[in-house]
């Protein structure tokens, strides 16, 4: 039997735990259709019933507010799942219940997890589960979905009440004789003319009117206008009325009466406090020094420091290991397929390419452990919370911070979703400003090239330099948005409000979960549209290739060699070689070398990087650096796979078997500040291409445009002033 169960709650009740609890690994994530957020399907077997388990957003309300309000409210009245898994976090039951009243008023079929458990009775809150249930009249199953318990009664429950396949019935709630007539009227208006009868119930219509829900009103108009605007007149008198004996509008008096309601029932002895309601808790305690206005960004600061060390430390050995496999499968290649094109794609497109970027996938895998342990245990939230008094100073939103974070911030993120994070902002400005700024976080995308450069010039101090580069990334941004804030998006700020939740020990099985997924991602990117880019951009390097003229006078180079020294080719490939033959064999090479580089120079993308260096040159890039930087517009990944096959097909007496870290230390055109340079130029130039076309989503093309233009700009003058000064320094 097929079942289909959402699961819904507000943000930091455990809802992510539970899901990860229920579905395991047999979870996928995919997008809302035609809407850019994420959700998580996964499947639970029971017996003969197979359950898709849809993980919702995390919300407070149904009221068209946010995205996310609005994500779940439509997932819910348009799929109609059998039965909805309201999870409530049992330490903060009257908050929580407030989107319970809704999904109540909704009529949907519910079930409520009451999660945390032991977090309630060691803040010695008891509740009485029957008596719970019996007073909202559903099913509500004790929880703590940290560590599984009480997760199969939750799901035999959920089973039996999906097989009733109930109809939706509403639950009244009384909100006043203020409201009460003129709810009255607007259900009758409702019913008489079926206004969105197919998605809600008509009391339910009514409330949404009263309560100005944005959506509503809109699908009202679109529906009906007539019976729209009967139903706003009725609303705009109602709210006169309640403005002038009140002094509040109707969704205020709705929020009170709901709030009520939880309480009359919450009093009737289902909870009872053991301990003084006012005493501070273990996370109080620890916010005490972690969150502390001189100490918090200290700890802050070492935090992430101490991120980037267990990063490097952890993932060295087999990130090595990584690059002397994919060194080995070069080797192999270039000993079993003759010399061609194919060998060649192979070789410099796919092993140097996609290898390259590949070997970093330990790096990224303990890189995203660790923040996941940060983001499962609650201390992100708290990095939002300290970060908002500098966010004020710069000109951004408290709320901004999470993008940033979304992005990048910590690191490993992606600018993409951080650009569609920025929907919770209310103030346009302050959206915006935050809009052009996240592309500066050093994403998941940057990292392999950070982890290249830093390796191979830094290597003693890997974390140091990571952690000063993340830094830098930070300060760049705010100052970027104090920019912006200053001229073309002036405005006032808007106050900032968020809940911390408490800590809590992540799961290993959660931090796994949300390591593979989104190490995943990576290795699923670098298997499809780096490959690509890879494999095009090697077209590009290789063709239209060397006129046959300049063909023939290497030819001609490598047969004087061989006419001197009195052997063949055929007798260079042999096992067992003299000292005179290793030394022609070693020239010819370099003859070899020199015609690949000739044929990169000659390609389009040689010809296109070659006449960037007249103007690159200033920031210290030679043209192989161009070409990479300009693959780099599509996606920042594919900078590392393609200065592989730049410098396996244009370097000079080079070791076909060395890592392109060592490669770039033995290039003279390389040193400590070319490799900075790049390193900047790489951190704020324009976004990817996804990230582009997201931006002009979420705004225009012209503010896509302008994030393109100014960040490659803004990041060229600051290359050109690092290289300028080190060189003149002589820090190389």
């Amino acid at each position: 039997m097929q079942l289909k169960m959402a699961l819904l709650g507000n943000p930091n009740a455990g809802k992510t735990t539970l899901f990860n609890e229920l579905t395991g690994a047999r979870q996928h994530v995919g997008n809302y259709p035609g809407i850019t957020v994420d959700h998580k399907e996964g499947c639970i077997i029971r017996g003969t019933s197979k359950i898709t388990l849809t993980d919702l957003p995390g919300t407070y309300s149904l009221t068209a507010y946010s995205i996310e309000e609005i994500v779940a409210r439509n997932y819910l009245v348009e799929e109609k799942p059998d039965v909805v898994v309201n999870i409530v976090d049992a330490s903060n039951l009257e908050r929580n219940l407030y989107l319970t009243c809704q999904l109540l008023e909704l009529g949907l079929p519910l079930v409520i997890a009451l999660n945390m458990m032991d977090v309630a009775k060691n803040r010695g809150i008891e509740i009485k589960i029957d008596k719970f249930s019996e007073l909202f009249n559903i099913p509500v199953i004790p929880i703590i979905a940290r560590t599984g318990e009480g997760t199969e009664e939750l799901i035999e429950t959920c089973v039996e009440i999906g097989k009733q396949k109930r109809p939706w019935t509403p639950r009244d709630i009384y909100y006043g004789e203020d409201l009460d007539h003129n709810l009255k009227a607007l259900e009758a208006t409702i019913t008489e003319f079926g206004l969105l009868s197919t998605s809600y119930p008509p009391r339910y219509t009514a409330i949404k009117y009263l309560e100005n829900d944005e959506q509503i009103l809109e699908k009202g108009r679109e529906t009906d206008p007539e019976t729209a605007a009967k139903l706003e007149k009725i609303v705009e008198e109602a709210s006169e009325h309640t403005r002038r004996t009140l002094d509040v509008y109707p969704e205020a008096i709705i929020a009170d009466h709901r709030y009520g309601y939880i309480k009359a029932i919450l009093r009737q002895g289902v909870v009872t406090h053991k301990f003084d309601t006012d005493r501070l808790y273990t996370s109080d305690k620890i916010d005490k020094v972690l969150t502390n206005r001189l100490v918090g960004p200290l700890f802050m600061l070492v935090i992430l420091f101490g991120l980037y060390q267990f990063t490097f430390s952890w993932s060295e050995i087999p990130v090595v290991f990584l690059e002397n496999v994919f060194g080995w499968v070069g080797d192999f290649i270039d000993q079993t397929l003759p010399d061609g094109l194919l060998k060649s794609m192979l070789i410099s497109g796919v092993i140097d390419g996609v290898g390259g970027v590949l070997g970093f996938v330990p790096l990224i895998m303990f890189m995203f452990f660790g923040i996941a342990i940060l983001e499962d245990s609650g201390y992100l939230a708290r990095v939002a919370f300290m970060m908002d008094r500098v966010f004020r100073i710069f000109g951004l939103h408290g709320s901004s911070v999470m993008p940033f974070i979304v992005s990048g911030g910590i690191a490993g993120g992606c600018a993409v979703p951080g650009v569609m994070a920025t929907r919770t902002l209310r103030s346009p400005k302050e959206r915006m400003a935050t809009l052009l700024t996240v592309p500066f976080m050093n994403c998941g995308a940057k990292l392999p090239v950070l982890a290249l450069l830093i390796g191979a010039f830094f290597g003693e101090h890997k974390a140091r330099y990571m952690f000063l580069f993340t830094i830098l990334a930070w300060v760049v941004a705010l100052l970027a948005a104090k920019l912006f804030r200053s001229t073309v998006l002036r405005g006032a700020p808007t106050p900032f409000v968020m809940e911390l939740p408490p800590y809590r020990f992540p799961t290993l099985r959660g931090l796994l979960i949300h390591t593979w997924e989104r190490t995943y991602q990576y290795i699923k990117k670098a298997g499809t549209v780096i490959l690509g880019i890879s494999i095009l951009l090697w077209a590009l390097m290789t063709f239209p290739g060397l006129p046959q003229d300049r063909k023939d006078s290497f030819e001609a180079q490598k047969q004087q060699i061989l006419t001197q020294s009195g052997l063949t080719m055929n007798a260079l490939s042999a096992n067992q070689l003299s000292q005179s033959a290793l030394e022609t064999k070693k020239q010819i090479s370099i003859i070899s070398n020199k015609e690949t580089e000739a044929g990169l120079r000659y390609s389009i993308a040689g010809t296109m990087g070659t006449k960037l260096e007249s103007i690159t040159k200033y920031a210290g890039f030679d043209w192989r650096t161009n070409i990479s930087l300009i693959g780099g517009f599509a996606a920042k990944e594919v900078i590392v796979s393609t200065l592989g096959t730049a410098y396996s097909m244009g370097e000079v007496d080079v070791e076909e078997s060395e890592s392109l870290g060592k490669r770039l230390q033995n290039d003279k055109h390389w040193n400590k500040v070319v490799a900075v340079s790049v390193l900047v130029f790489i951190m704020f130039y324009a976004p990817c291409f996804v990230t582009v076309v997201c931006i002009a989503k979420e705004s225009s093309w012209k503010w896509a445009f302008f994030s393109m233009g100014f960040n490659t700009i803004f990041a060229f003058l600051i290359a050109v002033g690092v290289y300028q000064v080190g060189t003149f320094l002589h820090l190389g």
